[in-house]
């Protein structure tokens, strides 16, 4: 099952994402309103299959579940590696698509998720963890600071869908 790390008094499991997980973690996605809202997990599943098969593919990406007992998975994020120049060459990671299930946040989860992935990061030799989240997460935004991050940036982005 390729478990990364038992969380929580065993009470929650990091794992490596599989094919077959695809339908629950577009379920995670989906139930995020900002991202419901770009028309995100939606539709074919063939764009997703294909993003996961090159995250999957690379060894500078890893993403993850994390399931109950049960087996139910309750949340994901993606840890991505980036080699730098800045900072004297110190490796960053990157967070994304962190999500956990509306159900369960407030019972410690995400900072459990979080948590794990700051320490994989170090392990990995990372000296800095980033993240971005919409302007709009306002309690994801004290979620974070929560956890020691710090709103030290403002992040720019552009669409290449369009011909702007």
């Amino acid at each position: 099952m390729d478990v990364l790390a038992t969380l929580a008094d065993g009470a929650l499991t990091v794992r490596r994402a599989r094919i077959e997980d695809l339908p629950a973690l577009l379920a995670l996605i989906a139930e995020d309103p900002v991202s419901a809202g770009r028309g995100d997990a939606v539709g074919d599943l063939a764009p997703y299959a294909a993003a996961f098969a090159e995250i999957d593919a690379d060894p500078a990406h890893l993403l993850v579940c994390l399931d109950e007992a049960d087996g139910t998975t309750v949340g994901t994020l993606q840890l991505s590696v980036l080699p730098n120049l800045g900072r004297r060459g110190t490796r960053r990671a990157q967070l994304e698509a962190v999500h956990v299930s509306r159900a369960r946040r407030g019972h410690g989860y995400g900072a459990a998720l979080v948590g794990w992935a700051v320490e994989e990061a170090r392990r990995r030799g990372c000296g800095l963890v980033q993240l971005t989240s919409d302007a709009s997460r306002t309690g994801a935004h004290r979620f974070y600071e929560r956890l020691g991050f710090v709103a030290s940036h403002h992040g720019f982005k552009r669409d290449l869908t369009s011909r702007r």
